[in-house]
């Protein structure tokens, strides 16, 4: 399913957390679901919010390859670049374990870049840390590592698992400094147009916290009861709970 990019740019415009709060409104997956957990982290913490679609790929660096060369495998998943309905997000599950060398550097985030990635995920190392944050190019790792060692892609656009989620090809996924989530297709349109909605009822209790008035508990009460009011419309408007 193909999301008009202007819906794409406005989701840039939210955090990650805030999209999972909004999720959770849908009421379609358990609350523990559907994000990477701690082990993923942001390289660029002050970039931007990251979305585009899964381009998956599984990764090993402990052993040369049974043939041809690093890069070997980047022009078939360039290839694949052009099978997804928007922008892709490179993800690498790194299956070596512990990792033994980086994922990306330069070379390859140059060249994601210039074919319209808008970032990269793995479990894995990244290194050249500083030429690609120089290109505002998202990348989200486990580790650091200096060396590439015998780096080579074993498939490409199957299921991989980075971070305790499940990312298909074409999944669609957000990140930011707080961590990756993906978003389920059906709900993208909808989730761009209620999450200012939601922004506003948050506004209830922290234009109340950030006030000079005085505060007092029945003051908070009052408020958070008002958010939880809201909220709760909210919910009822877009649940999909039967």
């Amino acid at each position: 399913m193909a999301v008009p990019q202007e819906v794409l740019d406005k989701l840039t415009e939210f955090d990650s957390p805030t999209i999972c709060n909004v999720i959770e409104l849908f009421e379609v997956r358990p609350r523990n679901t559907g994000y990477m957990d701690g082990r993923i982290k942001a390289n660029f913490p002050e970039f931007k919010p990251m979305i585009g679609y899964a381009s998956t790929a599984c990764f090993r660096s402990d052993a040369p390859p049974a043939g041809g060369d690093a890069y070997g495998s980047l022009q078939a998943q360039l290839a694949q670049f052009e099978e997804l309905p928007g922008p892709a997000v490179v993800v690498f599950e790194d299956i070596d374990d512990p990792a033994v060398s980086a994922v990306f550097g330069e070379v390859m985030c140059s060249t994601y870049q210039a074919y319209g990635s808008t970032g990269l995920v793995t479990n894995g190392g990244g290194r050249d840390l500083e030429q690609v944050k120089a290109l505002g190019y998202p990348v989200f790792t486990g580790n650091t590592i200096v060396s590439h060692g015998y780096c080579h892609m074993l498939h490409l656009g199957l299921p991989v698992r980075v971070g305790g989620l499940m990312v298909n090809q074409g999944d669609l996924l957000h990140g930011d400094a707080n961590g990756i989530t993906n978003i389920p297709i059906d709900l993208v349109t909808e989730l761009a147009d209620i999450t200012p909605e939601f922004l506003a009822a948050e506004d209830i209790i922290m234009d109340y916290v950030k006030s000079d008035e005085e505060k007092t508990v029945a003051g908070f009460t009052e408020r958070r009861l008002e958010f939880q009011d809201v909220v709760a419309k909210l919910r009822a408007r877009v649940s999909r709970a039967s």
